[in-house]
């Protein structure tokens, strides 16, 4: 085999090692953001009732490995509110709700507020204004939404349940991570290659 041929067999081996070991790592994030200016509840006039539903609206096919839910709220009393998220596909969830038999408590805003199936904190175990990462109230897992497409409207609802308290959603930011990796793309390229090089019997003339 002459020099040539060995270059590019070693090329070849080290394309596909490479991609299985990025294969761990290289589940690729797609973030969806929009902002809004919608009041809470939607007529201005009312101190309680729900908000005209954020929507998102999610272009690309996307199955779902992990999702995670930003938002911004500026309300004087958000232990008022019922946050619920819903999927193309009609999957609800909640994110917080809040717990009137468990006392009344005071708090406004929610500040690039993520939700998060991973975070440390449960939502409930925090205080307002919440800011960083939470886990969504107690009964309700993010998971719900995994093996699902993304593709389509996705749907954020507020509902302010009490008087006298009024607020804005600002923005809410969906963050995806897919199964789809990099190294699929390597192993592709390196397939290839080591079909071109492959070694081909020469025919005797």
């Amino acid at each position: 085999m002459n020099t040539r041929k060995i270059i590019q067999r070693i090329t070849v081996i080290n394309l596909m090692l490479l991609a299985l070991s990025m294969s761990v790592y290289a589940n690729p994030l797609h973030s969806y953001h929009r902002n809004f200016n919608l009041p809470i509840p939607a007529d201005r006039n009312k101190s309680k009732g729900s908000m005209n539903d954020a929507v998102i609206n999610i272009n690309k096919h996307h199955i779902i490995y992990d999702i995670d839910v930003g938002i911004t709220v500026t309300h004087t009393n958000v232990f008022d509110l019922q946050l619920v998220l819903q999927s193309p596909s009609g999957t609800s969830l909640v994110l917080n709700i809040g717990d009137p038999f468990n006392g009344f408590f005071e708090g406004a805003n929610y500040i690039n507020t993520i939700f998060d199936d991973e975070a440390l904190v449960i939502i409930e175990d925090g205080q307002a204004p919440f800011s960083g990462s939470f886990k969504p109230v107690s009964g309700s897992l993010l998971e719900i939404f995994d093996g699902q497409d993304a593709f389509g409207v996705w749907r954020l609802r507020i509902l302010d349940v009490y008087e006298y308290d009024t607020g804005t959603l600002k923005s809410v930011e969906l963050i995806l991570t897919t199964p789809e990796s990099a190294s699929v793309i390597l192993l592709a390229f390196g397939t290839i290659l080591a079909g071109r090089f492959r070694t081909v019997p020469r025919r005797k003339r």
